[in-house]
């Protein structure tokens, strides 16, 4: 039977599944919390993208936005899925070049590039940097001298979109502290500066106007904006861009109110928008470059849980709490995000009963789930959450002295721990003593 709304299945065993694996087993051989993707999941997800692409016959990039999720056996899965990868600090990028990632597809991100950053990147050679600010110019014109090297860049512009999304994850408005405006000039004066430069190539643009996007509208109106601009620049300086970037921000199920489209209407609304105003212009189409990160490890990820103490609150509600929370989870304390979980010892059973779903850290606010309906919960029991894939565990923190959870990867059947649980020993190896 397969889990609604969500990719897994119970097995013969009446227990949760996952990519062929025995939840329960999985949390006796790992201990909880837990962090376990199917792979399988992740691979279809990044296929929807680049097959769709290969299908309408467009020249495109599909680079997976590590800060998802970044793991040196995540970047291979990416890899062996020839995806690009972005990276937005001196550690994604050497995690990166710890996982052998081809360097030539790496594209650098960040809205305040350290002079280290830019140096690492050029050092080693990646294949874009994304251009936020006028100091990115300046550190990189001088870290090229210095290398006496080229970089290729896009230039990030806002193209003042605002979205029905969380404000904080609402990136693509006029007020952000993303890249340059196209309203007040902003994106014009970086492009004088870059236009015909020695040794910094523009390639073209970079946007991004939300995250959790569950239309396509915003993707046709961004392009529209970006067109607009582009076809000043071209008739006053005749440029015309080799790579059009439109972010990522696909939206994801996490519970059954959301209502995510196919990974394909996102490319094909796109590559329409951005053909039309191609032939238009009577310009050749440019490359395009999609971010997806979420979207592609979103769903196949879940976290389980054993649970610990139950407290009934007569005529208020029942809490029942697991032995992880906001340092492995921070979204529900952070954006208020929702997610679905079900007891994966019998996700079959009747539910009889509805509960709240706390955290062991010693806040108030580190609630995972509010309101769940469940069947009868034993202390012990193991509780899945699902859809936890991103911004779970790279988020995650050390908040009361908590250990990082261990992360599993299960692919047909065949599981593999690729990141170990934390010691408390490694909790307190940077601490110095003051004695």
């Amino acid at each position: 039977m397969i889990i609604d709304h969500h990719p897994f299945q119970v097995n013969r065993n009446g227990h949760l599944e996952i990519g062929g694996m025995d939840t329960l087993e999985l949390a006796k051989k790992y201990g909880t919390p837990l962090y376990v993707y199917d792979v399988s999941i992740i691979r279809q997800n990044a296929r929807a993208f680049v097959n769709t692409f290969k299908e309408m016959n467009v020249k495109a990039k599909v680079a997976y936005a590590s800060k998802a999720f970044s793991t040196i056996a995540m970047l291979q899965v990416a890899k062996q899925e020839n995806l690009c990868l972005d990276v937005i600090s001196e550690g994604e990028l050497y995690t990166a070049l710890k996982a052998d990632f081809p360097r030539e597809r790496i594209h650098m991100h960040g809205n305040n590039k350290s002079h280290q950053e830019i140096k690492m990147a050029i050092e080693n050679n990646i294949g874009c940097i994304v251009i936020d600010n006028l100091l990115d110019i300046k550190l990189i014109e001088e870290e090229l001298t210095r290398q006496n090297k080229t970089i290729d860049v896009l230039l990030r512009v806002t193209p003042g979109i605002e979205l029905k999304t969380h404000q904080y994850i609402m990136t693509g408005n006029e007020d952000s502290k993303f890249g340059f405006n196209l309203q007040n000039g902003q994106a014009k004066e970086a492009f004088n500066l870059l236009n015909q430069h020695d040794t910094i190539n523009l390639k073209g643009l970079h946007c991004h106007i939300g995250s959790q996007i569950f239309e396509t509208e915003g993707f046709r109106v961004a392009i529209d904006i970006l067109f607009d601009e582009l076809s000043n620049w071209y008739s006053e300086y005749d440029f015309i861009p080799e790579v059009l970037n439109l972010g990522g921000g696909f939206g994801i199920r996490y519970t059954k109110e959301d209502e995510p489209l196919p990974h394909s209407d996102y490319v094909r609304v796109s590559v329409d928008a951005v053909k039309k105003h191609s032939e238009a212009l009577q310009i050749p189409m440019p490359e395009i470059w999609i971010e997806p990160g979420r979207s592609i490890v979103g769903n196949a990820g879940i976290t389980l849980y054993t649970i610990g103490a139950i407290k009934n609150i007569p005529g208020v509600r029942e809490y029942v709490s697991v032995d992880g929370g906001m340092t492995d989870n921070i979204r529900p304390a952070l954006y208020q995000a929702k997610f679905e979980a079900v007891i994966a010892n019998n996700p079959n059973a009747k539910v009889t009963n509805e509960v709240s779903i706390a955290g062991k850290a010693c806040e108030s606010g580190d609630m995972l789930i509010w309101d769940l309906p469940v069947p009868k919960i034993n202390y012990g029991d193991i509780l899945a959450v699902f859809s936890t894939g991103a911004y779970s565990y790279s988020m995650a923190s050390h908040y009361n002295r908590l250990p990082n959870a261990a992360v599993v990867f299960v692919e047909d059947g065949v599981d593999k721990l690729v990141v170990e649980r934390e010691k408390f020993e490694d909790v307190v190896k940077n601490d110095l003593s003051y004695e």
